[in-house]
């Protein structure tokens, strides 16, 4: 039950704004039927910022948009080397660049560790303030190796395996990625909150 002893009623089904295929099937493959959402692709603008600034206002851009709850993801590939970059720009640098080039960013360093981090930005309306929900996963930029389908998984090599992300099998990979531990988050937050689905 929520704070209040009653469970909080959404006024829809919780809308997933993306684009992104691979990342909507990740996004069921983790969640299952434990929170019913649907997805849409809207357009929204290309921010600059900080992760979940950057998260959190397009959640904002989204929820009027939608006029009801949604969930935006944000996601960043951060280079220690660099200080965190190329973080919320990685999908610009890889367009431009490709694999090869995110390795060569770091061509002149020693240090190729690296985390991914997942931003998801829940708001239950229009009027709602979003809640931010992190995950990441610590590991190296690697030569790329693997299906070079989905973003910048093919350079991506998760600590504690030998594995990219784009080798691994998606179930492997769904249990330690920076989107399968902010995942975890936000269904805590719904488990919690008991959201009621509309009736």
């Amino acid at each position: 039950m929520s704070a209040m002893g009653v469970r909080m009623q959404l006024s829809s089904p919780v809308t997933f704004v993306t684009g992104n295929a691979n990342k909507l099937e990740e996004v069921k493959m983790i969640l299952g039927q434990t929170i019913p959402f649907r997805s849409v692709k809207l357009d929204l603008p290309e921010l600059q910022g900080e992760p979940e600034d950057i998260s959190k206002e397009k959640c904002r851009l989204a929820a009027k948009e939608v006029n009801g709850p949604v969930l935006v993801e944000d996601t960043c590939l951060c280079f220690n080397a660099l200080k965190g970059l190329p973080g919320p720009y990685v999908k610009w640098f890889l367009q431009k660049t490709g694999h090869e080039g995110l390795n060569n960013l770091l061509a002149a360093y020693e240090d190729k560790s690296a985390y991914a981090l997942c931003v998801f930005s829940l708001a239950l309306g229009p009027d709602a303030e979003p809640l931010t929900f992190s995950g990441r996963t610590e590991g190296k930029i690697v030569p790329a190796r693997g299906p070079g389908d989905f973003g910048w998984d093919p350079v991506f090599q998760p600590d504690g395996y030998d594995l990219t992300f784009a080798e691994m099998k998606k179930e492997d990979k769904n249990k330690i990625s920076h989107r399968r531990r902010a995942l975890d988050k936000v269904r805590e937050h719904f488990y919690e909150n008991d959201y009621a689905p509309p009736v």
